[in-house]
């Protein structure tokens, strides 16, 4: 096997390890996901944690989805008391979604439960796989956030 067909086969193989890791993770946080909330709903939640004020139109592109559907979906999450709908300033037909107080703490909890129940598998593995799994996800991280948002620099940023 050349070099190339070689790290080729070594991206397949990373690849596939980390689907499974994802699929367990889901799991694992499924188990975290005891709320009100809809795996959609939390979704919708998690994007407009980090875009706040964005408008319906927005969210829908975000989550790959039409409008009349994620406005029954921020329907529900408004009548839960979990976002709220606020007039934006540039047009009278336009409303900006918000979490709530509600909805930032239910992030909060869903995210403590998460932690506890990945304590619980780290704590299954040696302190040298924990350390090395660190150094491993922090470069996946760099390298999903440098192909989310076209970069191409992401050791320069982690050095």
């Amino acid at each position: 096997m050349d070099p190339s067909e070689l790290e080729q086969q070594q991206r397949a193989d990373a690849a596939r390890i980390a689907s499974d890791a994802v699929e367990l993770l889901e799991v694992l946080w499924g188990r975290a996901l005891t709320g009100p909330v809809s795996s959609s709903q939390l979704r919708a939640m998690f994007i407009l944690e980090h875009n706040d004020g964005i408008n319906l139109r927005t969210l829908a592109g975000t989550m790959d989805s039409t409008p009349p559907s994620v406005s029954r979906l921020c329907d529900r999450l408004e009548a839960m008391g979990m976002i709220e709908r606020t007039p934006s300033p540039a047009s009278r037909r336009e409303v900006r979604l918000h979490l709530s107080k509600s909805g930032h703490a239910l992030l909060g909890e869903l995210r403590t439960r998460r932690v506890q129940e990945l304590q619980s598998v780290l704590a299954r593995m040696s302190a040298s796989r924990r350390q090395a799994l660190v150094r491993g996800l922090e470069s996946f991280r760099d390298a999903a956030y440098d192909e989310l948002h076209g970069e191409t620099n992401g050791d320069a940023r982690t050095a």
